[in-house]
């Protein structure tokens, strides 16, 4: 094979190709250590927060244990702890490695997490990032068990490519500043998300009334789901619809190519999905071809909380079928109902009637849930069409995010290997 050209200015290291005024180091030649004491408190009843990996998101500062644990500097030392400080690099080593953040203030580690505290020779945000980009390199040298562990050498002799102080602050702050968008994109989602929830609480229930049905000044009937519109009424899914057990094939029905089986993991976030797909090649029954409107819900699961979960199908998926674990509901109402199904109204139905050990909702159950509807289709419609605009809006937002994410990657990849420089190479001649 050709040896791999080798740029102008660059050099082959352990990272990989540099610039030649770049280092190659190992992360011990820069840090210091702190590794967790092997015992867990006993009492969490102090003011320094007990981190765990939970508790961290990447390239971010970590200020609190989600789950309120906070112990004392008697309690640390007694189960051979030691308090982390703030500014130090902390670095997921158990199970999911390579979750990389900041302490924002001093905490303390429990023994999934491994803390790095930088000299004056590294920008701790620089750390965060170049740690974070040798992720493949941590699951290749980890300790295949149960769960993949990275032991203290594992950490501390982690190879880094290591540019001049000033060019690892500017390649720290260009990262910052789009982890920064990344984090008021993720604030806005989940803002618009809760406007969205409160809105479905208000439009389904009746409570709120979009023009022109505000104008009515119909009064208010009491339910066993509070008080409705006297032009609603309290429905059962079997009176307004029919619900469809769906397609039972063999391994052997399995190809590459034939009629797409939607399933449990076609269905995420109340949207279709088609990362992951099976398709079969077999006479199917018209009863489990889908249609466009048509709600396909996961009424059997393995795990509890996906039981319920669903998505609207759409004019692009019609024509496929689904499988035996799934169902699908049909209503001349589905657009309405869709949003029901994420609603509290159902999802307390559902819970209600899943057994403590079997995960999943009968024919017979599914056509006992009751929702409120109104009378009228075009309220129906005006309201199902209102959700649907938040729901693109979010939409929107969730791709501009899953950009964003993809540009950093990129710039990740470019900057910590001075492909692209920002600052100036020595030498190099003025512009």
């Amino acid at each position: 094979m050709e040896k791999q050209l080798i740029p102008a200015g660059y050099k082959q290291t352990e990272v990989g190709v540099i610039p030649d005024e770049w280092n190659s180091i190992q992360v011990q030649d820069v840090c210091d250590f702190i590794v967790p004491g092997r015992n867990k408190p006993l009492k969490f009843n102090g003011d320094i927060p007990w981190i765990t990996t939970p508790d961290l998101t990447d390239c971010r500062e970590v200020y609190f244990s989600r789950a309120g644990l906070k112990i004392s500097k008697e309690e640390a030392k007694s189960v051979g702890s030691k308090i982390v400080p703030v500014g130090s690099v902390i670095m997921s080593c158990v199970g999911e490695l390579g979750v990389v953040a900041i302490a924002g203030r001093n905490v303390v580690l429990n023994q999934q997490l491994h803390a790095f505290l930088p000299s004056e020779k590294i920008n701790n945000y620089y750390l965060v990032y170049a740690l974070k980009n040798q992720e493949s390199y941590f699951y290749s040298m980890a300790t295949k068990t149960a769960l993949p562990y990275l032991n203290k050498d594992n950490c501390n002799s982690t190879p880094l490519p290591l540019p001049s102080i000033q060019e690892q602050t500017a390649i720290a702050n260009a990262l910052s500043d789009v982890d920064a968008l990344i984090a008021a994109l993720e604030k806005l989602i989940n803002k618009k998300s809760a406007i969205k929830t409160a809105a479905m609480q208000q439009l389904l229930t009746g409570k709120k009334r979009l023009p022109p049905f505000d104008q009515l000044n119909t009064g208010y009937k009491q339910t066993d789901f509070g008080g409705i519109p006297e032009d609603w009424e309290v429905a059962s899914l079997g009176d307004i619809g029919e619900n469809i057990i769906g397609l039972t094939y063999s391994p052997d029905d399995v190809s590459d190519f034939g009629t797409l089986v939607l399933r449990s993991s076609n269905v995420q976030n109340n949207r279709l999905a088609f990362d992951d797909n099976v398709f079969v090649n077999m006479d199917i029954p018209e009863r489990v071809i889908v249609r466009e409107g048509d709600i396909l819900i996961c009424v059997r699961n393995g795990s509890r909380q996906l039981i319920g979960k669903c998505a609207l199908i759409d004019k692009n998926t019609s024509g496929s079928a689904f499988g035996a674990f799934m169902s699908i509901y049909r209503s001349k109402s589905s657009n309405f109902v869709f949003f029901q199904f994420q609603s509290n109204i159902i999802q307390n139905q559902i819970n209600e009637v899943m057994g403590a050990t079997i995960n999943q909702i009968t024919n017979k159950d599914m056509a006992a849930f009751k929702i409120l509807l109104p009378k009228d289709e075009k309220e129906q419609t005006a309201i199902a069409n209102a959700l649907s605009d938040m729901d693109k809006d979010l939409d929107a937002l969730q791709q501009r995010l899953h950009k964003t994410q993809q540009i950093k990657q990129g710039m990740m990849q470019e900057l910590l290997t001075g492909k692209t420089r920002l600052v100036k190479p020595r030498g190099a001649p003025n512009a």
